[in-house]
């Protein structure tokens, strides 16, 4: 890990050095940033949050798609999956579903998987914003994070799935989640349900998310989606990457707000662990948060609020399904599987409309 940390520090002065040369003689005309993000931070809600979050790792689509996997029960008892989709070809697992507390429709994305995560933070760090985002002047994502979302089988399941549990449950609130790189996924999908789909009342809450945009981004998504929580952790080196660098503002990534960070901390009068959480400022780069220390920990990546992330050897993606479960769904050519249930009956204790 140290040789590895003083290679990226190489890595880090090269690249700003380059950026640094390719802006001299410019005008630039990106977009300043700005925020609206005006959401309250709600531990508790945070707390729950975190558990849909890592179920989502669960690789046994049986329990998950049933909720009775090791990680449903609890704070996320009663949860309805509607909708558990994998695409194989990507590597990547989300659900949609709806639960009793918070009333909401929830989608969760899973976080790396298919490579070992060192590989796949060092290749953050050379990941460019080479992507303009459609509509959006000046907004610039990188291209890799946005077509994981749009241009792979999630996106018409997970529209697909949100269409049928608002005709059966109503119009509630959609709260999307995700670690990693599910949660880079997660923005973009609120994003596009929002701005694409004319969806109100979304929600946001990522742990450990890379950043995925631009200022000029980072701006759009704060205007309409100023409900957003992005949950960091002590050293986590996911957050700081792609690199942010404070003197050239608007030629690098940029977070959108609202961070939270958790920081361990320990009592040396009582030898006990505590956590304290800071909730930062709006502007998405608050230097007084996780920016304030070095990004280094992949262990503090793979825990948030007690919850452990699970890490996969390199090359695993796969699955394990009862042959029962067919019914419910259907296989491409490629191998990506989508499982609905027709959600029929509210868990919410209503009654679901009938098409």
């Amino acid at each position: 890990m140290k040789r590895y940390m003083e290679i990226r520090g190489w890595l880090m002065l090269f690249f700003f050095a380059c950026l640094l040369v390719s802006s001299f003689g410019r005008e630039l005309k990106l977009m300043e940033y700005k925020t609206n993000s005006s959401f309250v931070y709600n531990h508790t809600f945070a707390i729950v949050m975190v558990e849909y979050a890592s179920a989502v790792y669960i690789s046994d689509m049986t329990a998950l798609f049933t909720w009775t996997c090791s990680r449903c029960h609890g704070l996320t008892e009663g949860f309805e999956v509607v909708q558990l989709v994998v695409d194989v070809e990507s590597c990547l697992q989300s659900y949609v579903g709806v639960a009793k507390d918070p009333q909401a429709i929830i989608i969760a994305f899973r976080g790396t998987r298919g490579t070992s995560i060192q590989n796949w933070i060092e290749d953050l760090f050379w990941k460019q914003l080479d992507l303009d985002y459609p509509g959006m002047a000046g907004a610039k994502v990188h291209s890799g994070f946005y077509r994981a979302y749009h241009c792979t089988t999630v996106r018409p399941a997970i529209l697909n799935a949100v269409k049928e549990a608002k005709e059966a449950y109503g119009d509630l609130d959609i709260i999307v989640t995700g670690h990693s790189m599910g949660g880079a996924i997660a923005a973009f999908c609120a994003f596009d349900l929002i701005v694409n789909h004319n969806v109100s009342n979304v929600q946001v809450v990522t742990f450990g998310q890379p950043r995925i945009g631009n200022a000029a981004f980072a701006s759009y998504y704060s205007k309409y989606l100023p409900k957003t929580i992005r949950v960091t952790h002590g050293h986590d080196i996911v957050p700081h990457l792609p690199p942010y660098f404070s003197m050239l503002p608007r030629k690098t990534y940029h977070h959108f707000p609202r961070e939270v960070w958790l920081q361990d901390t320990s009592s040396k009068s009582t030898c006990l662990a505590l956590n304290h959480e800071t909730v930062c400022d709006d502007s998405g780069e608050d230097p007084d948060c996780s920016r304030s220390v070095v990004g280094n920990s992949i262990q503090d990546h793979l825990s948030y609020y007690g919850v452990e992330f699970p890490t996969d050897d390199p090359g695993t993606c796969w699955i394990v399904m009862d042959p029962l479960l067919v019914e419910y769904g259907s296989t491409d050519s490629e191998g990506n599987v989508i499982l609905f249930k027709n959600p029929a009956t509210s868990i919410l204790g209503q009654t679901a409309d009938t098409k």
